[in-house]
């Protein structure tokens, strides 16, 4: 039972997601499997069905298969053609060339070969029944114009292209060159020709398309030589003129201009000129440096070759051996040695002066060479401007050779070029080739009949499937107990199997007496007739659950309640007073339900008069009362004899309460049977003067969402809920729906526990 202070699970939207897991219950998924088996296999046989008309009904078809190899050395001559050079994908050539089968050019090419227009076993209708049902779904043709004409050759020959097309079947072998040509018909014959047809359009058209674009290549090649042989023309023409103004000139093969030849000769000169001018300034400082020193032992190259120098030389040394030798002998200061000294101070001056020729001899020629060297100093810097202005003209002649090069080198290219598209042209190579020609079929390849039986069968599967997954989604209903504890957070007292009316009614007495109980249809007695059954352990269970709830109270009212009208609510209520009875208590059922009395039905049909004579006409409740002889189970009849539009207000009032009260004294259980919470607030308004209620929910039928909301707007009368009762279980049904541990999963050993009969 629920605390005030718990907020029941029913107050909130997570029991929606409380079958949701994060991982699969496979014991779950058995049990929806086992479910719904019944809606799988329908839906299984039933395309089992239609897949065995489709194998009877349809017209067997033949397909027809060739091969072609794409060959791909054969495509180099033509490649090197594209300026581009990019390689192809080979993925993307393969799936182009796919595409070039189901082209409109070869179809029509076969079309044309094979006169297909005239052949009756092409041009035929498909009467196969998917045919015919693609056809009654063709919506354009609905609404097509009918004014068409029938013997128009253009649309004949487009609705044959189609339709081979549509036949035709391209696919790549593996990640190899090869594709596999198929073609399928309902003529084996048809289906080889056109099959190889298409192979054969398909290298024809590969030939042609070769011709076609070496043909534009050689064309469009014959154009371009013509204008780049001219600008060669005009170009080299130019580059003539040019050195022709400008005068340049032949060295060594290369063209020059003539300031830069006479720069580069000055040049040399110049180098010359100062090589010289340091010769003779090097022969000028020894002279002078041997003049000024006063040597007279110095070698100097001009001074051995000079006859005068050297006898003046032979002189001065023999002057100065015989000088040394008289000096030796006979003194220093003879008149001999003095002479002799004397000569050579004569020879001596004599030798400077031929020294001082010979050095105006050299200063002359550095003189000269000094001259020559500023003259070609001069030349070569006029040269230097000469030529840094003629620079731009130099540039302009390289441009001008340089385009005539490139205009030169592309003549070339392009010439060579047209003559190898010329030898294409002549000879052109196809870079495919068959490799398997078609046969005639012996076998048809459709329907194939055991994959139309499997995919039938899984078909139905899948659909069924789906039926099942929508029927269980849509099953919103409580079957377990656990749902119960689970969404409503109420306690489950038990489930009550359904029962036959007829079968519960075999052994039934009827009205014994005016003031006793009607119990001709045996269900509203069921517990006294059958009490070792499941029925009435689950009556039991409310009674320790009621007893439970207030121990210390001497007598308890109990309010038996459900959602809906239909629930069987009034049945249980009639059941738990009669076991309440049968096992000794002082038992009073009271039919609170003013609107719609259904225990009055069941069990009171004959009473005149009931709770709305002793409420409004103070009748004595000895004289309302009914009495079962069996059990002593006294029952207040609700005798509805007109509308009663404050049935809340009279269950409310202070006459209700004082009623109560003073059956309080003679009853041990009051037990009412209340209308249900939906539709009315009867309940509502008596719920303060009961001591607990017991809620009816009928199993499969009704919505847990119906339940929730109902029972979230009637919180004083679900805090004295003992518990919830599932009524109507199909015991069969309930198996499925068990799961690991739960109560229903051991219902099997303990159903020995239980006696129906």
């Amino acid at each position: 039972m629920l605390s005030p202070d718990k907020v029941p699970a029913y107050a909130n939207e997570e029991w929606e997601h409380s079958e949701t897991r994060d991982t699969i219950d496979v014991e779950k998924l058995i049990a929806i499997a086992v479910r719904q088996w019944r809606p799988v296999a329908i839906a299984a046989v039933a395309f089992l069905v239609l897949g065995i008309v489709y194998i009877v009904t349809a017209v067997p078809k033949y397909t027809a298969s060739t091969s072609v190899l794409i060959d791909r050395g054969n495509s180099e001559l033509l490649s090197q053609l594209s300026n581009a050079g990019v390689p192809v994908e080979d993925d993307a050539s393969v799936l182009s060339e796919v595409e070039l089968f189901k082209s409109d050019t070869i179809s029509l090419a076969v079309i044309d070969k094979l006169k297909l227009l005239d052949n009756p076993a092409f041009t035929s209708p498909d009467r196969s029944p998917i045919a015919m049902l693609r056809s009654m779904l063709n919506f354009r043709k609905w609404f097509a114009s009918a004014d068409v004409d029938a013997d128009d050759m253009d649309a004949k020959r487009r609705a044959a292209s189609d339709k081979i097309v549509s036949n035709m079947d391209v696919e790549r072998v593996g990640r190899t060159y090869a594709l596999s040509i198929s073609y399928t018909s309902t003529s084996p014959d048809l289906a080889a020709n056109i099959a190889g047809a298409i192979a054969d359009a398909y290298l024809v058209d590969k030939l042609n398309s070769k011709y076609e674009a070496t043909r534009r290549a050689s064309d469009w090649l014959q154009e371009r030589i013509d204008e780049l042989r001219q600008k060669a023309l005009d170009s080299d023409l130019a580059v003539q003129k040019f050195r022709t103004a400008k005068g340049l000139v032949s060295t060594g093969g290369q063209y020059q201009l003539l300031s830069d030849q006479q720069l580069s000769e000055l040049t040399t000169q110049l180098i010359t000129a100062q090589a010289e001018t340091a010769k003779a300034q090097a022969k000028y400082e020894r002279v002078k440096s041997i003049i000024d020193n006063k040597r007279t032992d110095a070698i100097v190259t001009d001074v051995l070759d000079n006859s005068i120098s050297n006898d003046l030389r032979k002189k001065y040394l023999e002057a100065s051996k015989i000088e040394a030798d008289i000096s030796a002998r006979l003194g220093p200061d003879h008149i001999q040695a003095v002479r002799l000294r004397g000569e050579m101070a004569e020879y001596q001056r004599l030798m400077f002066e031929e020294l001082n020729r010979i050095a105006e001899s050299y200063q002359s020629e550095l003189q000269v060479a000094q001259s020559r060297e500023k003259s070609l100093q001069d030349s070569v810097t006029q040269a230097t401007s000469v030529t840094a202005a003629a620079g731009e003209t130099q540039v302009q002649l390289r441009e001008l050779e340089r385009t005539a090069d490139t205009y030169r080198n592309l003549y070339q290219t392009f010439l060579a070029r047209f003559q190898e598209a010329t030898q294409q042209q002549t000879f052109p190579i196809t870079e495919a080739r068959v490799i398997t020609r078609s046969q005639v079929p012996v076998s048809a390849s459709s329907p194939k009949k055991p994959l139309v039986l499997a995919l039938a069968i899984a078909l139905g599967a899948i659909f069924g499937s789906g039926v099942g997954a929508y029927r269980e989604f849509r099953d919103r209903f409580f079957r377990t107990g656990d749902q119960v504890r689970d969404v409503l957070s109420l306690e489950y007292i038990g489930h009550v199997p359904a029962v036959d009316a007829k079968e519960a009614a075999n052994g039934a007495n009827d009205l014994e007496s005016t003031r006793g109980l009607q119990t001709g249809n045996g269900i509203t007695n069921y517990v006294v007739n059958h009490p070792l059954s499941a029925f009435a352990e689950t009556m039991r269970s409310a009674k320790i659950a009621v007893d439970m709830e207030n121990p210390s109270s001497r007598s308890k009212v109990i309010g038996v309640v459900s959602c809906l009208p239909g629930e069987g609510k009034s049945t249980i209520a009639i059941n738990l007073a009669q076991l309440l009875a049968m096992q000794g208590s002082r038992t009073l059922l009271i039919d609170a339900d003013l609107r719609n009395p259904g225990a009055t039905r069941a069990i009171g049909r004959h009473a005149e008069q009931g709770i709305l004579e002793a409420l409004l006409e103070g009748r004595p409740l000895k004289d309302v009362l009914l009495l079962d002889s069996k059990t002593k189970l006294a029952f207040l009849p609700a005798v509805v004899k007109r509308r009663v539009p404050h049935s809340s207000d009279l269950l409310s009032s202070s006459i209700m309460v004082n009623m109560l009260d003073e059956l309080k004294a003679h009853f041990d259980y009051i037990v009412l049977d209340l209308p249900p919470l939906g539709p009315v607030v009867d309940a509502r308004a008596i719920s303060p003067v009961l001591d607990a209620s017991l809620a009816v929910i009928e199993w499969g039928r009704t919505s847990r969402r119906v339940v929730r909301t109902t029972f979230a707007v009637q919180p004083e009368l679900m805090q004295k809920c003992i518990g919830v009762v599932l009524n109507k279980v199909d015991t069969e049904k309930l198996k499925l729906y068990r799961s690991y541990g739960s109560g229903e999963y051991y219902y099997n050993r303990y159903s020995a526990y239980y006696h129906e009969s």
